[in-house]
């Protein structure tokens, strides 16, 4: 038996290698003895378009419904945030979704989401791993015995979820502002909520094709040259919207096809909330997110933390705090006014309706956050290497090996997850190891792209001299 962990998002694993019926079998049923444990009694359980969802979502319900628990089932694939916000209106005590976001096709994964709508916690995952046991669970629930019973209850969560839309947006001040929108789904579970709010949007990737064509489906610029070309070849369109696999995550595109960052995006959402919808309350990042969210949290007197990398640890404080605005450099953003889980469709829509709302495009919305922090670039590196050579680099950034970068002296370093170290002029560089897959993440901010893109190098450079 392996052992099981969950990472920065779920566990997950290589389809058919480690990710396979036993072993989910084995993860749900120490999900439902945990359940069992703490007096819960109905769980939510929904899949995304990966290769075997349904079936490892049906597997995952005759476990829990073994333990005596009522299933509420998705379905069809469906999001995450659907699964988060079908918890909520099912008044369920936890949620199970069978998703590796934004990984590569070849795999699949389990996450897990509390009665509030978001991440469940890391003390209560810590709970949940240790009651997996090295022995294959032979008691499984029939479905359709159980659907007859009413122990097992299917349930359209899209429709949910839209209509949760429909009651918090003026989606006809968008589709009448003049807004044309081109959206890429990347084959992900996002993809039917698009086509039924906009039906003038214009598609890309908006089919289930659990392979992705081969494309690790993360809405980042380097897998989204085929939106951004659409833009640029079709004068009309004005916004680009992407999101991942299980629709979390969001990337978008401004009228010329050049890529927002999420990095922006939480700047222009925290402009927006408190500036034009009069909201308030604690701004909470990720280590990787720039410091210009504190510098604008700052100028509106608003409290502000940052946290480990995960959207898991800006779940827990958003339970307990009014948060106005929180989020992480990898496209998960979340707001005020929605569940604690973030939502790349819905931080997408509420983009759109800043623009609606003002009459300007992102690049004027972006250039008015400019004058209040500051113009900056930004991009990531993800170097597929060996663990082994993974780990080096972090120790030698554990044991302060690195004083300069590309000739410029490293001034200080910050040490919260991952390293970041800050040189002259405005400009950093993060080096932190993915916790799902063999890959060294590098982020740099600079004043424009040719600064990140010397950053980026001459880290190159520097690892591999101190590796070599």
């Amino acid at each position: 038996m392996i052992p099981i962990k969950f990472g920065t998002d779920g566990w997950r694993a290589i389809i058919a290698q480690e990710y396979t019926l036993d072993n989910l079998s084995r993860v749900s049923d120490a999900t439902a003895r945990w359940m069992v444990s703490k007096g819960m009694n109905k769980v939510v359980i929904g899949h995304d378009t990966r290769f075997g969802g349904k079936m490892f979502a049906d597997r995952a319900a005759e476990i829990c419904l073994s333990h005596g628990l009522t299933v509420y089932l998705g379905e069809d694939f469906v999001s995450t945030p659907m699964v988060s916000l079908g918890i909520v209106k099912h008044s369920a005590d936890l949620g199970i979704v069978i998703t590796a976001s934004h990984n590569p096709p070849s795999y699949n994964g389990f996450k897990l989401k509390s009665a509030y709508g978001g991440p469940t916690i890391p003390k209560e995952i810590a709970e949940v791993e240790s009651h997996i046991v090295d022995v294959i669970p032979t008691a499984k629930a029939d479905l359709n015995a159980a659907l007859k019973s009413g122990k097992l209850i299917m349930t359209d969560l899209e429709s949910i979820y839209i209509d949760h839309i429909k009651s918090n947006f003026d989606l006809d001040l968008i589709r009448n502002s003049g807004i044309k929108l081109a959206y890429d789904a990347m084959y992900g579970a996002g993809q039917n909520v698009v086509k039924q709010l906009f039906d003038n949007a214009a598609l890309l990737h908006c089919e289930n094709n659990p392979s992705f064509y081969g494309q690790a489906p993360e809405p980042i610029n380097r897998n989204l040259t085929e939106l951004s070309q659409y833009i640029k070849d079709h004068p009309e369109i004005n916004v680009g919207l992407a999101n991942d696999g299980d629709a979390d995550r969001v990337g978008m595109f401004d009228a010329d096809g050049e890529f927002v960052d999420s990095q922006h995006l939480l700047l222009l959402l925290l402009y927006y909330l408190k500036e034009y919808k009069n909201e308030t309350g604690k701004v909470v990042v990720t280590f990787s997110v720039t410091e210009k969210m504190e510098k604008l949290a700052e100028m509106y007197g608003l409290d502000f933390e940052v946290t480990k990398i995960g959207f898991k640890y800006i779940a827990e404080i958003m339970v307990n705090e009014k948060i106005i605005a929180g989020g992480e450099e990898s496209g998960g953003l979340a707001v005020a006014g929605h569940i604690p889980e973030r939502d790349g469709i819905w931080i997408g829509l509420l983009i759109m309706e800043f623009m609606a709302k003002t009459g300007r495009s992102i690049k004027e919305l972006i250039q008015e956050v400019y004058t209040k922090v500051g113009a900056f670039k930004f991009d990531r590196d993800d170097l597929h290497i060996e663990n082994d050579k993974k780990w080096a680099i972090m120790d030698l950034c554990k044991e302060d090996k690195i004083k300069s970068i590309g000739g410029r002296d490293v001034l200080y370093v910050k040490k919260i997850d991952g390293y970041k170290f800050f040189v002259a002029d405005n400009t950093w560089v993060m080096i932190r190891p993915s916790g799902t897959e063999p890959v060294l993440r590098i982020y740099a901010q600079a004043g424009d792209y040719v600064g990140v893109r010397k950053m980026l190098d001459d880290t190159h450079a520097t690892l591999a001299e101190l590796v070599k």
